[in-house]
């Protein structure tokens, strides 16, 4: 009899974890979908990087360790901002966490498989650099969707974010935000 593997049915999961969870919301987003926004707009820094600033990042690379980025909470759930970076002991204890979490979900695949999902999830510096920047943005956006629903519980968040990104000194993620941000308030038929 075949050995059973666990992997897809744990990220199957994703879609059950809420984001968000301090915060009253106008729609509900869990990490599932969250992650593939994450995605999506990481391999367009990629992208950016590459063919605007002449960069060398690989945007498959960084689209496939995007959509991994948050699984560990399937098994840690989403802590909440304020929370995991309350302090610095809080951050690097919620770091051992999510690893230890990771280490669980890699042992869930066959042997042969594991080496290449460690890959994935252990990121180099400049895929860490763009996820980090997409999950950044990504969360923008849905400030920027909340407000336009009249939900201002997400003023000071989308100000937080705003600052944030601005620190970062990307200039990838100041051409997505001068040239693709416009389209996010817009309605379907605008979008032409």
């Amino acid at each position: 009899m075949a050995q059973e593997h666990y992997f897809f049915a744990l990220l199957s999961r994703m879609k059950h974890i809420r984001r968000w969870g301090l915060m009253r919301n106008t729609v509900r987003e869990n990490i599932q979908e969250h992650s593939l926004q994450v995605a999506m707009i990481a391999h367009g820094l990629a992208e950016i990087r590459n063919e605007i600033f002449g960069g060398k990042a690989d945007p498959y690379y960084v689209a496939t360790a995007a959509m991994y980025h948050d699984a560990s909470e399937i098994l840690t759930g989403d802590l909440p901002t304020p929370i995991k970076y309350y302090n610095v002991e809080l951050s690097a204890a919620y770091k051992e966490i999510e690893k230890q979490a990771e280490t669980q979900i890699l042992k869930t695949l066959p042997q042969q498989l594991r080496t290449s999902y460690e890959k994935i999830f252990e990121m180099d510096e400049e895929t860490g650099q763009l996820v980090k920047a997409a999950d950044k943005l990504s969360a923008y956006l849905k400030c920027i969707e909340e407000l336009q629903m009249g939900n201002s519980e997400f003023s000071k968040a989308k100000e937080t974010i705003e600052q944030a990104l601005q620190e970062m000194k990307l200039p990838e993620v100041e051409y997505f935000l001068q040239h693709f941000l416009k389209g996010f308030t817009l309605t379907v038929d605008e979008l032409k």
